[in-house]
C-alpha cells in the first residue's frame, strides 16, 4: 500500500510547487504595487531559502524512502529465496482464502507453474489442475476449521500425485486476525512425510514379524516341558523292559497337557474363557511333585512338602496351574546345580486365601535381576527364552491371585503363590 502511495510523491510535489510559485510571486507584484519595495525583497529572498529547505526536506525524505524500500526489497528477496529453496509446500492466503503466495515446490506440487495463482481461491485454482480438485475442496474444508477454531491447526493430509505416487504431508496451519477480530491472512507449512509413512509401515511389520517369533518361543517354551517329562518317562520304561502303570498314566496326562496348549494356540485370536473348577490344591501339588521326581533324584534334590491338605481348596483350571508350579519347582531346581532340598509350604488364610511357598536353597537372585523378573524374554539363564515366569504371572492373574519373589543372592528364593480359595 505504502508503495503505490509514493508513486505519486513527484506529483504532488510539482502540484504544490507550482501552487508555491504562483501564490508567492503574486503576493511580491501585489506587495510592489502598493510600494512595499522593501517587504517584497525580503519576501522574495526567503521564498528562495524555503524553497531549498522544503526541497532537501523532501529530497531527504525521499532518499531515507528508497533505502528503507531498498531494505525491504531485500528482506523480501531474501525471505522468497528461502520458502523457494524449503523442502516444505509455504503458501500464504488472504483473509478471503486467495492466494497470495508460495513456494516454487508447492507450485510443482500442484502443477501449478504456468498459472498466475495469486488472488485465486483453491476452488479456482482446481479448475487449472483439475487432478486436484479433490485436494483442493478438503483444503478449504480444512482452512474454514482452522478459522473456525481460531488457532493453529496440524493434521495429516494425504492425496494421489498426476503421476500415480501417494503422497502424505503434516500440515500446519496458522490463522492471522486483525485487532478487531476480522480474518487477516493464513500461513500453510506442509512437510512431505511419505517417506516416514512408508519406515514406519516397515516397522508395523517388522514388529508383526517380532510377534511371530515371541510366539514361536511361546509354544516351544509351553510345549518343551511336557515333551521333556514324556522323553524321561519313556527311557525309563525303555530302560526298565516293562510299562509301570503309572508311568503310562503320567506320559497320557502330559500328551493331554501338549493337546491343551496347541488346542489354546489354535483358537487365539477368539480367547475362550476356560471353565474353572473346584480343585484340591494338594492333588496339583503332589502331580507335579511325582512328575519331577525323575530328574530331581538325577541331580540329587529332596523336594518335601509342608502343611498340605486336602482341605485347601480353589478354583481354578488344573493344567494351567499345573503349569504354574511345574515352572517354579524347575526354575528352583535349576538354581541348585549341585543338588539340595526344594520346600513346598501350604498355608490357608481366611482373608487371602490359599498360600502356597516354593523354598530353595540355591545361588538366589541380584536384585537387579529381581526388578525384572517376569518381563517377557528376560532370563538369567544360558539357555531359556525368559517366558517361564511371564507365563506363571499371567496364569495366576487369570485366577485372581497374585505371585511374589523374594531372593537373595547365595541364600536362595522363595516364591509365594497366593490364590483365592474356592
Amino acid at each position: 500500500m505504502k508503495k503505490k502511495w509514493l508513486k505519486y510523491i513527484p506529483l504532488i510535489y510539482l502540484f504544490f510547487g507550482i501552487v508555491w510559485i504562483g501564490l508567492s510571486d503574486y503576493w511580491i507584484y501585489v506587495l510592489k504595487q502598493n510600494n512595499y519595495f522593501v517587504i517584497a525583497e525580503y519576501i522574495n529572498l526567503l521564498k528562495g531559502w524555503l524553497f531549498i529547505l522544503i526541497t532537501t526536506i523532501l529530497l531527504y525524505m525521499m532518499l531515507k524512502k528508497h533505502e528503507a524500500l531498498k531494505e525491504l526489497e531485500q528482506k523480501e528477496q531474501e525471505l522468497s529465496t528461502l520458502i523457494n529453496n524449503m523442502p516444505d509446500f509455504v503458501c500464504f492466503k488472504d483473509g478471503k482464502g486467495r492466494w497470495l503466495q508460495t513456494n516454487e515446490y508447492g507450485l510443482a506440487l500442484y502443477d501449478l507453474e504456468d498459472v498466475d495463482y495469486k488472488g485465486k481461491t483453491d476452488i479456482e485454482l482446481g479448475e487449472y489442475s483439475p487432478h486436484f480438485k479433490e485436494a483442493f475442496a478438503y483444503c478449504t474444508e480444512t482452512d474454514r476449521m482452522t478459522w473456525e477454531e481460531g488457532r493453529p491447526s496440524r493434521e495429516e493430509e494425504s492425496f494421489c500425485l498426476a503421476d500415480g505416487e501417494w503422497k502424505t504431508f503434516d500440515v500446519i496451519k496458522v490463522p492471522l486476525f486483525h485487532p478487531d477480530g476480522r480474518r487477516k491472512a493464513l500461513v500453510t507449512i506442509g512437510r512431505d512425510i511419505s517417506s516416514l509413512k512408508k519406515t514406519e509401515q516397515l516397522l508395523v511389520t517388522k514388529e508383526k514379524l517380532s510377534v511371530v517369533g515371541e510366539l514361536s518361543a511361546g509354544i516351544a517354551h509351553e510345549i518343551k516341558n511336557p515333551l521333556t517329562s514324556i522323553k524321561g518317562f519313556i527311557q525309563l520304561i525303555q530302560k526298565s523292559g516293562k510299562a509301570n502303570r503309572l508311568h503310562v498314566d503320567m506320559v497320557l496326562s502330559e500328551i493331554d497337557r501338549i493337546n491343551d496348549i496347541v488346542s489354546e494356540l489354535l483358537v487365539l485370536s477368539k480367547p475362550q474363557t476356560k471353565e474353572h473348577t473346584i480343585l484340591p490344591i494338594k492333588e496339583i501339588i503332589q502331580y507335579v511333585i511325582n512328575l519331577v521326581s525323575n530328574e530331581a533324584k538325577k541331580n540329587d534334590i529332596r523336594i518335601e512338602t509342608k502343611g498340605m491338605d486336602m482341605k485347601m481348596m480353589i478354583r481354578g483350571d488344573k493344567n494351567n496351574l499345573k503349569q504354574v508350579f511345574i515352572n517354579l519347582i524347575k526354575n528352583s531346581m535349576e538354581a541348585m546345580p549341585a543338588g539340595g532340598k526344594i520346600e513346598v509350604t501350604g498355608n490357608q488364610d481366611p482373608a487371602e486365601g490359599v498360600i502356597i511357598e516354593v523354598k530353595d536353597h540355591g545361588n538366589g537372585i541380584s536384585p537387579s535381576n529381581l526388578e525384572k523378573l517376569g518381563d517377557p524374554f528376560f532370563t538369567s539363564k544360558e539357555k531359556g527364552m525368559g517366558l517361564g515366569l511371564t507365563i506363571t504371572k499371567k496364569i495366576i492373574q487369570e485366577h485372581r491371585g497374585h505371585l511374589k519373589i523374594e531372593s537373595e543372592e547365595g541364600n536362595g528364593t522363595t516364591a509365594t503363590v497366593i490364590l483365592p480359595s474356592q
